[in-house]
């Protein structure tokens, strides 16, 4: 079935868990993004397509099994004898199943579904690589007859510039201190000793691990960790630099809006 995914602008919300302002003399630097633009849309080969529309059978297995809700995701291995490359998802309502073959299944996906605004969520790689964990996150709805349709698509690009626009950080030392505008989120303190010093032009960045937790509370929530660069090497190092989190939500208007940040708890 050939969906329409809808790409909305990102407008990021105001709003901070650590009360703090910064220190006089001392104002806040913003971060660079490791993503240059918008991350394309993921596209079904077109050899893998032509063997799912012969398909006899997929080959399937579960991602979520709402059982109480009726609501399952399955990921598509195989149709008939073909690999379909990390390709195709289904969603099933009922008895009635949508197929997404657009949607990749790579890297452990997520879905929840939320019975109180017949909403499901699901997280799909964007970006992948040693070091590296980028996500989609799709609103998917129900229509009258329970099949499904993609009610929002979040580039990650968008997620990573309107986080920019709020980020700020200031340097002391091998102190790092991080700000949501004038507001305090954390201090980190690097550890390494052997990597010749921050990078003078641009130490701090986002974009690199930038992903979803859809299940653990009623609105999905951003994961992003910042990186270091520093004068040798030629990948960001995480050590040492603190997991954050916001929860996000969709407005009427398609607009996503990204509420307070915080440091993320241990799961």
């Amino acid at each position: 079935m050939k969906n329409k995914h809808l790409i909305f602008s990102v407008l990021a919300c105001l709003g901070l868990t650590m009360a703090g302002c910064h220190k006089a003399g001392m104002p806040a630097r913003q971060l660079a993004g490791t993503m240059d633009s918008a991350v394309p849309a993921d596209t079904m080969p077109a050899d893998v397509r032509q063997a799912m529309d012969q398909a006899l059978r997929y080959h399937c297995y579960d991602i979520l099994s709402d059982t109480a809700n009726g609501i399952s995701v399955t990921a598509i291995g195989e149709v008939d004898q073909t690999p379909t490359a990390g390709y195709g998802i289904v969603v099933t309502k009922g008895a009635t199943s949508t197929t997404f073959p657009d949607i990749r299944h790579t890297r452990e996906p997520q879905a929840s579904y939320h019975a109180a605004t017949d909403c499901l969520w699901l997280t799909s790689a964007a970006t992948e690589g040693t070091g590296v964990r980028v996500e989609w996150l799709y609103q998917i709805a129900f229509g009258s007859n329970d099949s499904a349709y993609v009610k929002a698509t979040v580039n990650p690009y968008d997620v990573q510039q309107a986080l920019l626009q709020r980020l700020g950080y200031a340097m002391e030392g091998d102190t790092i201190t991080i700000y949501d505008g004038n507001k305090l989120l954390t201090k980190a303190a690097c550890s390494a000793s052997d990597m010749g010093g921050y990078d003078d032009e641009q130490p701090l960045w986002i974009g690199e691990q930038l992903y979803y937790d859809v299940s653990s509370s009623d609105a999905p929530r951003v994961i992003f960790t910042p990186g270091v660069k520093f004068t040798t090497g030629l990948v960001l190092t995480y050590d040492d630099m603190p997991e954050l989190s916001a929860p996000v939500t969709i407005a009427g208007d398609g607009r996503l809006h990204i509420h307070d940040i915080s440091i993320r708890q241990a799961p």
